[in-house]
Parts: C-alpha cells; structure tokens; sequence
C-alpha cells in the first residue's frame, strides 16, 4: 500500500506512517513483528523524534529491523544489543536510543547483557518481542517456551526435569533497582495495540527524562513456529501464554 491516505467522510481512518519504509517484509504472515514496527513508527513520528532515535537490533527475527523503520539503526551481535545500547547512550546523551529483541535473544544469549544494563539503569529502552519459541532458526526451544510446549527441540513437550522452567525475564528485571517502568502487553486486539503503544510511549519519555531502563515485553505469536494460523496463533497465546506471562505493569516508578 502507499503513503495515501484511506478517507472515509471526510475522516482519514488509516495511513501508513512516514517512518514505515515502503517495502516487503520479510516475516511471516500474522506474525506480531509487524504489528510493533508499525507502532513505533507511529510514534516516533507523532513524538517528533526521528532525527535523535537510535535503534538496535541484534541477531533473530528482528535482525532486519533497520529495513523498515527509518531511523538511525546499528546491528549487534547475538544478544549483545543492550551492550551496543549502552555504548551509544553514553556517547550520545541527548539520543533516544531502544533496543529490539527476541526471546532467544534477549531470554538467552543475551541473559547478562540484559540484567547488567537493567542493573545499572542505563538511559535505554528495551523492547521484547517474547513469542516463546526460535523462530528464525526453525522453531527450537526458547527460554520463554511453556512447559508442555512442543517445538522443534521438544518434540513431546517441555519438562521441567530435563529442560528447566520458563524464564520470566519482565519479572526478574522488574526487581532491578536500576529499571523505572517494565510492562508486559501483546498486540493481538485492537484495544491491546493501544495499550502496547502507549506503554512505549512512556518507555520513550522515561528516556526522554533519564529516569533509567524501561523494558516493555510484548507477548507474541509465531504461527510458522507454532504450526498454527495466525488467527489460532493468537487464541493460542490468548489461553495458554497469558496465564504464565499475564499482561500489565509490573513496575512504574
């Protein structure tokens, strides 16, 4: 579609923001990706950012985020993007610079990048895309993946004995001193998109104001992954990833 405007009596009822590149994308249908770019790129054009945002993304699903979103973008290694954030927020102050992650990511490779940035309360903001499964590299075990879950790795579901338990990664960050605001939202209704963006945007102006590290986790779908459509992918998520990771603050200081 392009940048016009779709009208309706006289009301402009959608269009593309001016920051989402017009270009195809390379996830897969349904998936939530698509959703959360679409929301960032709304607001950092409503919030007047564009020429200060850094964006960084790391290796997994997101890796090709710098694509679409048409804001400065450096890639990092797998899971060091809190590392490269903290880099690029110290030399550039002024900057509102976010990272954008996986679970496998963030959840995994990237555990000690993850709490030691949140630990230290760097001036960033980390966006988590917590679809509880690989889904770049064919569908294996995350950290976030449910017990009982079967993925590429866990054929007859995930157990406990053998593979550990689901890491809440939003929770044990919210316990840091250095974190000012974690959430947890998802995407898949029209009201919980709301929800989604303005959590962001307040994770931007805690940035804005230097209030530390806000982390907002969006629990979301992989249908390729999941081996399900995008419309049972999020009936899925809806009754099974919610009772485990239930949507909300939790913490805003």
């Amino acid at each position: 579609m392009n940048r016009e405007d779709i009208i309706k009596n006289g009301t402009i009822v959608y269009n593309r923001p001016r920051l989402l590149n017009e270009r195809n994308t390379h996830y897969c249908p349904g998936c939530s990706h698509g959703v959360v770019h679409r929301i960032l790129a709304e607001l950092i054009e409503e919030m007047g950012i564009e020429d200060k945002t850094i964006g960084i993304a790391p290796v997994g699903c997101a890796v090709f985020a710098y694509n679409y979103i048409d804001v400065d973008w450096i890639e990092a290694a797998h899971g060091r993007a809190p590392a490269v954030a903290t880099a690029v927020s110290r030399l550039n102050p002024d900057n509102v610079v976010f990272t954008y992650q996986g679970d496998g990511d963030l959840a995994a490779i990237g555990t000690a990048e993850t709490i030691h940035a949140a630990n230290r309360g760097e001036n960033i903001v980390i966006i988590f895309i917590n679809n509880a499964i690989y889904g770049m590299t064919g569908g294996q075990m995350a950290p976030t993946t449910l017990l009982g879950q079967k993925t590429a790795t866990t054929p007859y579901g995930r157990k406990a004995d053998i593979n550990g338990y689901p890491i809440k990664m939003s929770d044990l960050l919210a316990q840091l001193d250095g974190t000012c605001f974690v959430t947890r939202q998802a995407v898949h209704t029209p009201a919980a998109v709301r929800k989604a963006k303005k959590a962001i945007r307040q994770a931007f102006e805690n940035a804005i104001a230097k209030r530390g590290t806000s982390v907002v986790e969006i629990v979301s779908t992989c249908n390729s992954g999941w081996k399900l459509s995008p419309a049972k992918s999020n009936e899925w998520m809806a009754s099974n990833m919610f009772e485990k990771y239930p949507l909300g603050d939790l913490k805003n200081i």
